[in-house]
């Protein structure tokens, strides 16, 4: 019934205006506004509507995952640009000082728009 559907994902933020600058300028994406909100153009086709919501609460999960061929160095270039990376120093998960995990599967680092909804860039091809 669904097969042949275009399906998109979604996830909702609290400033438009804010996550525009962050997608746009801040990670480098195609970000295109419609009526209801931002359309975040990825590689390989793939879009994700991001909408206004006033009384947004983040989600406890990554949202949205880049895979990239080198973690370390997307995390430099990051990190130049203002982003922060998540830190962990928990028995099952522990980041090294740019926040990178490295012995949990792929090599992965965390961060966050400026919403609160987590983001990752992780090594290797998408699912």
């Amino acid at each position: 019934m669904l097969e042949d559907s275009k399906a998109f994902s979604g996830f909702a933020v609290d400033d438009l205006e804010r996550a525009k600058q962050f997608y746009g300028e801040v990670l480098g994406l195609d970000v295109r506004e419609n009526t209801a909100g931002l359309e975040l153009h990825l590689g390989g086709g793939t879009a994700v509507f991001v909408y206004p919501k006033p009384n947004h609460t983040p989600a406890t999960f990554t949202v949205l995952n880049f895979p990239v061929s080198d973690v370390e160095s997307t995390v430099d270039e990051l990190t130049k640009r203002g982003v922060r990376f998540q830190h962990y120093d928990q028995p099952e998960l522990k980041t090294d000082a740019k926040g990178i995990a490295r012995d949990l599967g792929p090599t992965i680092a965390w961060f966050t728009d400026p919403a609160g909804n987590i983001l990752s860039v992780l090594d290797g091809a998408p699912m």
